[in-house]
């Protein structure tokens, strides 16, 4: 798989952490949009595991 793809999946990853943690942060957490912003770390995670092997 191509260097520039895998670092681009591991910025969003890194994005998506962010986000997380900012939305974490907040006084009245949006539990829905963490559970979603998780998913869409954990298939990011799938994708960069299966692009290096």
């Amino acid at each position: 798989m191509d260097i520039s793809h895998v670092s681009a999946l591991n910025a969003k990853h890194a994005g998506l952490e962010a986000r997380i943690r900012d939305e974490s942060t907040r006084p009245a957490p949006d539990s829905l949009m963490i559970a979603a912003l998780k998913k869409q770390k954990l298939q990011l995670k799938q994708e960069i595991a299966q692009a290096t092997g």
